[in-house]
């Protein structure tokens, strides 16, 4: 890495090769060295989960001037814990996560890989962005979103974020018409379990669902954003406490 730029560490949750991966990698260039660790396969869904069980294999795929990229066997977590530990010298000056082929908006902020590998960033003490485009197939076309990436990029390298929060950012398809800052919609995905038997005769099943807006018709949250054609950008904290009720359960006879 050259000395003197700003650092850039990236990882996702769709695997090394993906596309929109190649194309947060393009955008950050632009502003100093990037260093890549990335899943070697897709690891959606991964929150932030750890590998405990199994050792972790690392490799440089790529190498040139300014752009470092390593293939992971890890999860996304496991990425961005790696490259602190083992490749970076110093902490960098932010942290990217995606972009992913699919929103991470309302709850599935809590299942997202990439939201995973951008609240280890944050817990890292380093600002960080999750990015996420509403386009799950793998040759979505990325370049309508990237001017507002690279903006987001830019403020937040200028002005930093508060410790302990990072940003859930989330693009419409198509061309957005602007961008806009909320909270995070309330929802949950209902799950649905397809039950199923294989040849020898044994219950599988594979998850389905959909997603329930409990919202009613809200419009400050990133799923009413998304809904009218514009980027949503919402300030996770990863402090879970609910500090307004800590005086309540203080009175509990406990």
């Amino acid at each position: 890495m050259m000395t003197g730029r700003k650092k850039i560490l990236i990882s996702n949750d769709d695997g090394v090769k993906a596309k929109g991966l190649a194309s947060l990698i393009e955008v950050a260039k632009e502003f100093g060295d990037v260093l890549v660790v990335a899943p070697h396969m897709p690891r959606s869904g991964m929150s932030s989960a750890i590998t405990v069980e199994l050792p972790i294999r690392l490799r440089c795929i790529e190498e040139s001037e300014g752009l470092q990229v390593y293939r992971c066997t890890g999860t996304p977590v496991d990425c961005i814990k790696i490259g602190f530990d083992q490749l970076l010298n110093n902490k960098p000056d932010l942290v990217l996560s995606g972009i992913n082929h699919g929103a991470n908006s309302s709850i599935s902020v809590h299942y997202s890989g990439t939201m995973g590998a951008a609240i280890e960033g944050c817990i890292h003490e380093v600002p960080s962005i999750g990015l996420s485009l509403c386009d799950y197939r793998p040759d979505a076309d990325f370049s309508l979103m990237i001017p507002y990436v690279r903006n987001l990029i830019s403020e937040t390298l200028n002005n930093g974020l508060p410790m302990g929060t990072c940003l859930n950012v989330n693009a419409p398809e198509g061309t957005p018409k602007g961008i806009t800052v909320c909270r995070q919609g309330h929802g949950r995905w209902v799950e649905e379990f397809d039950a199923r038997k294989d040849p020898h005769n044994r219950d599988y099943y594979w998850i389905t669902g959909y997603y329930k807006n409990m919202d009613n018709g809200m419009d400050d949250t990133d799923n009413h954003a998304l809904a009218q054609g514009y980027v949503s950008v919402v300030p996770i904290q990863i402090d879970m406490t609910n500090h307004g009720h800590i005086e309540t359960l203080k009175k509990w006879k406990l």
